[in-house]
């Protein structure tokens, strides 16, 4: 179906490929898995397959690259389209209408198909996706999950043969990532749809894969083979699979329930040592009562409602993140975590209850003003680029931040080593260009932190790199408030969390109580070890170097 005759792609002004002598079939029927650290040259593999990469990228292709038997160099995307359905890594940047039923409906009224097979098409993919209550909502209104899901929709209802995905789970919470993975594998195995995914998030994939295909980045060829051959020494791996690294298992396990299996004489053993001591996070800090104190530190939401037209986002919101927490907010996708740090920044007027930021009100507060008190990393951080080089961004921020020279530029190469500082910041790889927000927010050093989802786009390395900011940032005494639905995150850093549903606070308590507590949001070697006491790896070393 897909064939890839070594090939390569260089970038103008690059000093190597961005990939390398790719040499690859994937048959009809195949769901093929790209993994490899943030900007290693997935997306670029991706774009070869419907002729983006090179007709609007630019840059110099070499090689062969033909799918259904059309060659992608005599073959522009338009040309492609009735064969490969692509979901970028942005859905706001595919969408043509602004209505969620006509975002559905327009790829099919570009090829022409009845009105009767579009009706039909529309409402299978309306319950496919679970999208059906949101058929009548403006796409600027969804929450970023929300447009993932409308994104994969509108795709799937031309019924292409090839389906090409760049991190399609990345917005999603845990259920909705679950939903799509199950609508992709009924796809695959059903229709013998073709499947090229590119996804960080491996936990929720890899077990999936009927074959990996390593990225390297570093200017050597991707290599391709069995998911849990090619795992042993990929240089990006899920928590599962560094466990059962760690613990020398053979076969790999690539899934919760091998891992289990496998685990169960070691968790045996671990049981039967003393217990160990509670963890830093769970005692450096004591988690505060659901009733907001009246003291105004760190981030203050009183009883705040806020309505986006006829729906109500939040409902009567009390909330409060005291210096030197890292509380992580979750829920699934609509349930108000961005619109509660729209709330805390003075983009959303409540219509009752307040919002102080140590004891101010955000919505009065203004450009340096209020980016000395909260600093906010949005769901789209390229919103907040505007340089034409990144080394031009990372000046700027410095002078806004009032901070010595290349403080932010230190920041950034600690998130995402090695980024070209002559890119346009459009160039960069989504990850990076989340890092690159960050590093810009963190140079100001705010004593409030808001994050909307860190961790799309990045790698385990970059994530690492976060977690150990975040430490960094909580243990100088700011208040850190992350909305993400990175599980694995939470369990790593945040010392609470905090879950909205339809608005309201459902759950909220120290971080080892409420994930393990919660099939949905407990982290992988935290399900693989129960009833050990474990959440993450950087828990379970310690008592493995013991047992």
């Amino acid at each position: 179906m897909i064939r890839f005759e070594h090939v390569s792609v260089t970038y103008a002004g690059a000093d190597r490929p961005a990939l390398c002598d790719l040499d690859l079939e994937v048959a009809e029927g195949e769901f093929v898995l790209v993994v490899g650290g943030t900007g290693s040259g997935k997306s670029t593999l991706l774009g070869t397959v419907n002729g983006l990469v090179p007709h609007f990228t630019g840059g110099t292709l070499r090689g062969r690259v033909t799918v259904a038997g059309r060659d992608t160099r005599t073959h522009p995307p338009r040309e492609l389209a009735d064969v490969v359905g692509v979901v970028p890594q942005d859905p706001l940047s595919g969408f043509v209408t602004d209505m969620v039923e006509d975002e559905l409906a327009y790829g099919m009224e570009s090829i022409g198909l009845a009105s009767d097979v579009m009706r039909r098409r529309v409402e299978e993919t309306l319950d496919l996706l679970g999208l059906a209550a949101l058929r009548d909502r403006p796409l600027l209104t969804l929450s970023g999950g929300e447009r993932q899901r409308v994104a994969i929709g509108a795709v799937l209802t031309c019924h292409p043969r090839v389906l090409v995905l760049d991190e399609p789970t990345s917005a999603l919470d845990p259920g909705a990532a679950e939903e799509v993975l199950a609508a992709l594998q009924r796809l695959v195995h059903d229709l013998g749809m073709t499947v090229l995914m590119s996804e960080h998030r491996l936990e929720r994939v890899v077990q999936y894969a009927d074959r990996v295909v390593v990225v390297p980045g570093d200017g050597a060829p991707p290599r391709a083979g069995e998911p849990a051959e090619l795992m042993r020494d990929a240089p990006v791996a899920p928590p599962v699979v560094e466990l059962g690294r760690l613990a020398g298992w053979s076969p790999l396990p690539l899934s919760v329930r091998d891992a289990r299996r496998a685990a169960a004489p070691l968790r045996e053993r671990l049981a039967a040592l003393p217990p160990p001591p509670a963890s830093l996070l769970e005692t450096s800090l004591t988690p505060p009562d659901n009733d907001v104190s009246s003291r105004d530190a760190g981030l203050v939401v009183r009883g705040v409602t806020v309505r986006h037209g006829p729906v109500t986002a939040l409902r009567e919101l009390s909330l409060q993140v005291r210096p030197g927490e890292l509380v992580a907010l979750m829920g699934r996708n609509g349930a108000g975590k961005s619109t509660l740090l729209g709330a805390a920044v003075g983009q959303y007027r409540p219509a009752a209850g307040s919002v102080r930021v140590d004891g101010a009100d955000p919505a009065a507060l203004r450009g340096a003003a209020l980016v000395r008190r909260i600093g906010l990393v949005p769901q789209q951080p390229a919103d907040l680029l505007v340089a034409s080089e990144v080394r031009a961004e990372c000046a700027a921020g410095d002078r806004d931040a009032d901070v010595a020279p290349g403080t932010t530029r230190a920041l950034l190469e600690r998130l995402a080593p090695g980024i070209d500082e002559t890119l346009h910041p459009r160039d960069l790889s989504e990850g990076q260009r989340l890092a690159l927000v960050l590093a810009l927010i963190l140079a100001a050093a705010p004593p409030v932190l808001l994050l909307d989802e860190p961790t799309r786009g990045l790698d385990y390395a970059a994530k690492a790199r976060l977690a150990e900011i975040l430490r960094a940032v909580r243990a100088e005494g700011r208040a850190v408030l992350l909305a993400t639905h990175d599980v694995e995150l939470a369990a790593e850093v945040a010392t609470r969390v905090v879950v909205l549903a339809d608005g309201e606070i459902v759950a909220d308590g120290p971080t080892a109580e409420i994930v393990v507590g919660s099939p949905m949001f407990a982290p992988q070697v935290a399900k693989v070890m129960h009833p050990v006491p474990v959440l993450t790896l950087t828990d379970l070393r310690p008592l493995l170097a013991t047992s």
